[in-house]
């Protein structure tokens, strides 16, 4: 059976005109950053919503400018909205009530004619009395459904809904949209080659792709089928040093991109293999990663640039913290020549099952009581008892230990059992996570 798609609803206009304020309101929530500067949003945000049993995918496109003086990145952008554009079932334009009419606007609006798309006006900013005077003025562009909206304050919002819904109500119907079976995020440094994979494993230019550092300024979305299963993808901005972050923007990038991490199954933390090394601030996502219970994949990716001798020097630096890194799958990769790109998906897919593996209860036990036996541990004086291990919850691997005095194991003693278990099953990429508790009836 055909998988049907969603209708494609796409919020067009200048910049910050207030885009990214209706997608959240129309969304329910906040998924698009919203920040006082022209030319935040610079990649595709997308959700899925609901209206009078509706159901489509809307999306926040970037601003389009048609400054003669625009830099390549700019230009890139526009040439991306206007791509999507062309896939959209219908168009939101959004225009700037204070402002009023613009040229900009009336161009825009001109190009997205030749499209034969519907086309909505939304006039924003209803909440400042000018926006409201000038409304009238915008019925000069000839848009026969405007709204007067305030997308801070939810004014007109219903019924800007109620057209969209009215709108897509012949669409054929789709199949329905799950949620994801789990979450992948692409995590690292700025300028790693994230958006460069993110559009290789989705094959489309959803992310933008420049040399610039600090293209991504959002986390951002995708879909994919993975062993018939749906997998959520996203691509964060790049994380520096708290010391490097100065400007409010890359404030709001590093939380995004933490925010994703929460809401993580899996981490890919992509790494310049042509540094030599890993930073401090790479080991320390590295570290996080796994601290928050993420399923963990090191990709060094621009194999292209490494010669053996800096291979020798990344792989003798590595090293130095063994202890972790032989926890975690890592893979050698090139986003330019495509090498082991093909490979990084079936990992996925395997760290996946590993992550959400119930361990055998029985053996658990005993395995535990065994390895106690031949190696007791001792607090002080005082030796430590386990009654019984105990997994109680998958995806992340979670296990209950009831002990004689909780209090008596720590790290270390944490980390016996962490190695018993990962000498016994397959954990690789997997973080263990351990529940202390009293000595008594199990749960």
């Amino acid at each position: 059976m055909t998988k049907r798609r969603l209708p494609k609803v796409v919020l067009t206009g200048r910049m910050n005109v207030g885009k990214s304020t209706l997608f959240n309101r129309l969304v329910s929530g906040s998924k698009s950053m919203t920040y006082d500067f022209p030319g935040v949003t610079r990649d595709f945000v997308a959700d899925i919503t609901s209206w009078q049993d509706v159901t489509f995918e809307l999306i926040d496109s970037g601003g389009v400018t048609f400054a003669k003086q625009a830099d390549a990145l700019t230009q890139q952008v526009v040439a991306a909205v206007y791509e999507l554009l062309a896939q959209a079932d219908l168009v939101i334009q959004v225009c700037d009530g204070v402002a009023g009419v613009t040229a900009a606007d009336r161009e825009l609006l001109q190009r997205l004619r030749k499209l034969n798309k519907p086309i909505l006006l939304v006039v924003n900013k209803a909440d400042v009395k000018v926006a409201a005077e000038q409304y009238t003025e915008f019925s000069s562009l000839g848009v026969a459904e405007s709204f007067l909206v305030s997308a801070q304050h939810g004014q007109a919002i219903g019924d800007l809904l109620d057209a969209i819904a009215a709108h897509l109500k012949d669409f054929k119907a789709a199949a329905p949209v799950g949620e994801p079976q789990y979450r992948v995020v692409l995590l690292g440094k700025p300028n790693v080659g994230k958006s460069s994979l993110m559009n290789l494993l989705c094959k489309t230019e959803r992310s933008l792709v420049s040399p610039q550092a600090g293209t991504t300024r959002e986390a951002l979305d995708a879909r994919v089928q993975l062993y018939q299963a749906t997998v959520q993808l996203t691509d964060t901005p790049g994380v520096r040093r708290p010391s490097a972050v100065q400007e409010e923007l890359e404030q709001l990038m590093v939380k995004s991109s933490f925010r994703a991490v929460k809401h993580a199954d899996i981490v890919l933390l992509m790494v310049d293999a042509a540094d030599q090394a890993l930073s401090d601030q790479e080991l320390k996502l590295a570290f996080y990663a796994f601290q928050q219970h993420k399923a963990l994949i090191i990709l060094f990716n621009k194999q292209d640039l490494v010669t053996e001798t800096a291979q020798a020097e990344l792989s003798q630096r590595l090293e130095e913290y063994h202890y972790f890194f032989k926890k975690i799958d890592k893979l050698m990769i090139s986003c330019v020549t495509k090498q082991n790109i093909s490979k990084i998906l079936p990992l996925v897919h395997t760290v996946w099952e590993r992550y959400r593996q119930q361990l055998p209860a029985l053996e658990l036990k005993q395995l535990c009581l065994a390895a106690l036996d031949q190696k007791p541990l001792y607090h002080k004086t005082n030796r430590l008892t386990v009654k019984e291990l105990k997994q109680v919850q998958t995806a992340p691997i979670t296990l209950a230990l009831y002990v004689n005095v909780p209090a008596w194991f720590g790290n270390s003693q944490l980390a016996f059992f962490e190695n018993i278990l990962r000498n016994k099953y397959d954990l690789k990429s997997v973080p263990l996570r351990f529940v202390v508790r009293k000595q008594g009836k199990p749960e």
